[in-house]
């Protein structure tokens, strides 16, 4: 190896050097700089010098007073080729670098050299704070002190790297390191009518006397000994080293530390039978000179120990019983009967010659890297112990070489093959909507508990043991279906014991349990309900009534009878139909249907946003003038007129959600036939005050109409289910338990399919591919905007601003949840112009304004009109100034537009080729077919809300092919919106569908991946 050392100077050239054409001197310090270090040092060469010391021998046992020790030193080659001591040691490691050595036959290994050294020092380090002292002034390393097997390999591989290891003294030798392990061997010879035995270590047929051998470790894991060179011409002597081929414990340490032991010849016959068995299953033994006739030991007895407890558990020890062993003849755990670490090898091989029972019973078996194992001591219980006691106990009883003793009884087992039946039966509730099932099961005239069986089941069990000792196989698919269902079923609801509590609007489950074909007997009460919903009675086809003004096509008269069946049953349900596919005019099929038919003359209450409240009573008005409606658009108190007056009077009553909040206890009053929610997603959230009073409003039939019936999360979708169908799933937490949490955060497939199972008898949904094959195309384009380049400098200064404190602020999403959207919502203003931000920047030029002015220039002189969209209105105002300076024609909607239905009506019937709308304010209830373009000035990552910007022209009723443009400013944060958007886009097929669930919230890696 190359240690570093100061390197020489060199006198730099002068001037007459360089006259008298001194061509060596500038290249001296390359080389010299070329075999440096960093230290600027040249290169010597360095070894590792071994040595062995024996303590003065005890006179008394042949034993020594100390510890022998194999001490390790540093040594390094001088400059005239010897090796020394001086100038290197242990300590001063950590601090030497090494270069690469130019001297012939290192071969550039000094790095790898040195990495072996400081391995092998900090192994001497841990064995020395484990024997509890630690010095800081390291001259030598105690070899024998190292406990840990990995030392050989370093030994090994210092060899490999071409370290020199050598002994002390100026005729040093190499010291060799053997590959083939030692054994521990006792040679037996008769001597003057005595026995006389040599322990000795034995290595490639080199016998090293005990007292010679210096042991490595505790136990030692390897010996050093003294052996001299028979290839040196001094005949000096060499140190060898080499691993044992099991470690040596303090018994057999003991043993090495005598050269000779004598056996009297009166006590031979003890020896042999006492003493020599257990010896020969320690170490190997002969008789070199063959005076000694060594017996052949009988071969010992495997024991298995079986302490049979109460409820179908039992404790195993398994141990071998030797012949001649003293005392009880049993050793177990990490006695080796066979020598040489064959002892768990020889209990494997018995047990498995029996049967294959890593197979039939695991537990008895642990995995390592070599393999399976026999466990010493096992517990066995449940059908582990049953396979154990059936299969495999009485086997081993008649094995030879195998003795089974038994504490207590074992009980007798007895399988069950028939198949079991399930039992449903009413116990009865008080409720009409649910119904308390019990659950009875039975196999082969035996009942079993269910509660058990549930348990079982849950758990994943292969088999259930009854009381009686019979058990019985639940690999049977549909008991694990009907596991699941019970489970589904207890997770929802407060279920306990041999009973489960059902809803009558949990008509899958009814479907579910039939398919299993396990259910024998059904609750009859709960089976009529179910039967209905689930379709297994007929449903009448009603006609389209007369009352209503208008051709509905086919899949509006199938949602018309799908909403007069949910009536007819006292169910509320979700129209989910896509945005533009007429709800509202099969919401007032089924009013007129009710009314025509005498089934309710109670008026229907519809809430809907503010803006479209108006749209619903001129719909009303043009679909079904026979029905008399009033548009609530003021509080009572503001108009003086109870709720109950106004109802009295009219078929409808229409209402904004704010309205219906502020006066829930005036509507409270009225007995209605009704609640239509139109645009229901404005009460997906559980706790708003809108939610509350839609579910408590006592109303017989609740519908919920909105394209979007989630947009973030399955809590949503429950939020409509508990006010349309309350007796589905009654518990927020439960839900988000059982079904919410494994399908959206592990992507539970299978649950999700469940879901759907659920939650499709009470929700219709039609997509515009589906059932409107004549609506025309939609084209749907991205403009990529590359930004100004003052616009993108300044953006990038607002980008690294915000990005570091958003960062700051992930670590608790909910508390800094407004100022992190309040940030990313000035990234977005940013990305659309950035006098948006700070007004000063007004003389920025704005690239979507230029992009949006050239885009209207080609769409009006074509003759086309078009929406504009913006979810910031002050952007909107910019354009809008914009537009009037160019001399285009337009109307304008926001949030603070005053009588907005008279700009609708001017932009359906006028001229005006372009309407500026804010996507809050006319994101949903509009009709606007007479546009046939739509661009969207700032995309958002929620794809429902731009969905119902653009479906404001591309629904039925449009007859010209649709183009959407999107404007996305090019290294923003709008791009990483797009491709978020991209990413939730399959929420709603996913849960309608399928395919795997993705939630639609944002997350705190969707923000991260927002400000990358």
């Amino acid at each position: 190896m190359a240690l570093a050392e100061p390197t020489r100077s060199y006198a730099a050239p002068n001037d007459e050097d360089a006259l008298s054409g001194d061509w060596e001197a500038p290249f001296r310090g390359l080389i010299a700089s070329a075999f440096a270090n960093r230290d600027g040092s040249a290169s010597r060469e360095i070894g590792l010098q071994l040595e062995l010391f024996h303590p003065p021998r005890s006179s008394e046992r042949g034993a020594t007073a100390d510890r022998s020790s194999i001490r390790a030193r540093l040594v390094m080659r001088n400059e005239v080729g010897n090796w020394v001591r001086s100038g290197i040691s242990w300590s001063r490691l950590d601090y030497y670098s090494f270069a690469y050595s130019y001297e012939e036959g290192n071969g550039g290994r000094a790095e790898e050299q040195l990495r072996v050294l400081k391995e092998l020092l900090w192994m001497s380090r841990i064995a020395s704070r484990q024997a509890g002292y630690y010095s800081h002034n390291e001259q030598v390393v105690k070899l024998e002190t190292i406990n840990s097997r990995r030392l050989w390999d370093l030994l090994r591989e210092a060899c490999e790297l071409g370290l020199p290891l050598m002994t002390s003294g100026k005729a040093a030798l190499p010291v060799v390191v053997h590959p083939t392990p030692a054994v521990i061997s006792v040679d037996v010879i008769r001597s003057d009518g005595d026995l006389a035995l040599r322990p000795r270590a034995v290595i490639d047929g080199e016998q090293i006397p005990g007292p010679s051998c210096v042991l490595v470790g505790t136990p030692a894991h390897g010996v050093a000994w003294m052996s001299r060179s028979t290839t040196d011409s001094t005949g000096g002597t060499r140190i060898c080293l080499a691993p044992f081929d099991s470690p040596v414990d303090d018994q057999l340490r003991e043993l090495l530390d005598y050269e000779r032991l004598h056996v009297p010849g009166y006590d031979e016959d003890r020896f042999l039978t006492e003493f020599f068995p257990v010896l020969r299953h320690r170490v190997a033994l002969e008789s070199s000179d063959g005076s000694v006739e060594l017996p052949e030991p009988p071969p010992p007895t495997l024991v298995l120990s079986v302490g049979h407890l109460q409820g179908d558990r039992a404790e195993l020890t398994w141990a071998w019983d030797i012949p001649g062993a003293g005392g009880t003849g049993l050793y177990e755990g990490a006695f080796d009967p066979y020598g040489r670490g064959q002892d768990q090898v020889a209990k494997f091989a018995i047990v498995e010659s029996v049967t294959d029972t890593v197979e039939s019973v695991p537990e008895l078996f642990e995995t390592t890297p070599f393999g399976e194992r026999l466990l010493d001591n096992t517990v066995l219980e449940g059908f582990s112990y049953v396979r154990f006691s059936t299969d495999l106990l009485p086997t081993l009883s008649e094995t030879p070489g195998v003795r089974v003793d038994q504490l207590g009884t074992a009980p007798h087992y007895r399988e069950l093959l028939g198949a079991p039946t399930v039992s449903l039966g009413e116990s009865g509730t008080s409720d009409n909507d649910w119904f308390d099932l019990t659950v009875t099961v039975d196999v082969e005239g035996e009942q079993v508990p269910f509660a058990e069986l549930f348990i079982a089941l849950a758990e994943g069990q292969s088999h259930l043991i009854l009381p009686s000792g019979s058990f019985f196989s639940l690999d049977r698919e549909e008991l694990r279906q009907l596991g699941q269902l019970i489970a589904e079923a207890r997770s929802l609801e407060d279920s306990s014991g041999d009973s489960v509590r059902l809803s009558r609007f949990q008509a899958s489950f009814w479907e579910d349990l039939q398919r299993l074909g396990v259910v024998t007997a059904q609750a009859g009460r709960w089976e009529a309900s179910v039967k209905a919903l689930a379709g297994a009675t007929p449903r009448t086809d009603h006609s389209v009534p007369k009352g209503l003004h208008g051709t509905l096509r086919p899949y509006q008269v199938a949602g018309f009878n799908w909403l007069a069946f949910l009536y007819e049953l006292d169910l509320g349900g979700i129209l989910a139909d896509d945005m533009g596919l007429g709800k509202t005019l099969q919401a007032l099929a089924l009013i007129c249907h009710t009314r025509e038919s005498g089934l309710s003359q109670d008026p229907y209450l519809v809430v809907a946003p503010t803006s479209v409240v108006g749209n619903w009573a001129s719909e009303c008005n043009k679909f079904a003038p026979g029905l008399a409606v009033a548009a609530i658009s003021e509080t009572s108190a503001r108009r003086g007129t109870p709720i109950k007056t106004v109802a009295a009077r009219v078929d409808v009553v229409v209402t904004s959600y704010s309205l219906f909040r502020i006066d829930y206890d005036d509507y409270a009053t009225v007995s209605w036939a009704g609640l239509f929610l139109d645009e229901a997603q404005f009460v997906k959230n559980r706790n708003s005050q809108a939610f509350q009073r839609a579910k408590m409003l006592p109303a017989p039939f609740k519908v919920a109409m909105t394209g979007t019936p989630f947009e973030n999360n399955l809590m949503e979708l429950w939020s409509l289910l508990s006010i349309t169908a309350p007796g589905l799933f009654r518990s927020p937490e439960r839900f988000a338990e059982y079904y919410r949490a494994p399908i959206e955060k592990k992507s539970d497939t299978e649950r999700l399919d469940q879901l759907r199972r659920r939650v499709r008898p009470l929700m219709l949904r039609r997509t515009k591919d589906e059932v409107v094959k004549d609506l025309p195309d939609k084209q749907e384009q991205v403009l990529e905007l590359e930004l100004n380049p003052r616009h993108k400098k300044l953006y990038q200064t607002y980008l690294q601003r915000e990005r570091q404190k958003v960062l700051g602020l992930l670590g608790d999403l909910q508390k800094h949840r407004f100022e992190i959207f309040r940030s990313l919502t000035l990234l977005r203003q940013a990305s659309l112009d950035c006098s948006l931000v700070d007004a000063k920047h007004n003389k920025v030029p704005s690239t979507k304004l230029d992009a949006l002015m050239e885009l209207l220039g080609d769409i009006v002189e074509d003759g086309h009109r078009v929406l504009v969209f913006s979810q910031f209105t002050r952007f909107l105002d910019l354009a809008r100034k914009r537009i009037e300076s160019a001399g285009i024609d337009y109307c304008y909607l926001d949030g603070h537009t005053l009588k907005r239905d008279r700009v609708i009506t001017k932009f359906r019937k006028g001229t005006a080729p372009v309407f500026l709308i804010s996507l809050k304010a006319g994101g949903f209830g509009l009709n606007l077919t007479e546009a046939d373009y739509c661009i969207i000035l700032d995309p958002w990552w929620n794809p429902a809300t731009e969905a119902q910007a653009v479906d404001r022209i591309h629904r039925i009723g449009q007859t010209k092919k649709v183009m959407v443009y999107r404007l996305v400013a090019k290294d923003t944060i709008e791009e990483k919106v797009m491709a978020l958007k991209a990413k939730k886009e399959a929420l709603f097929s996913n849960v309608m569908d399928g395919g795997a669930f993705e939630s639609a919230a944002l997350t705190v890696a969707d923000i991260r991946e927002l400000l990358s």
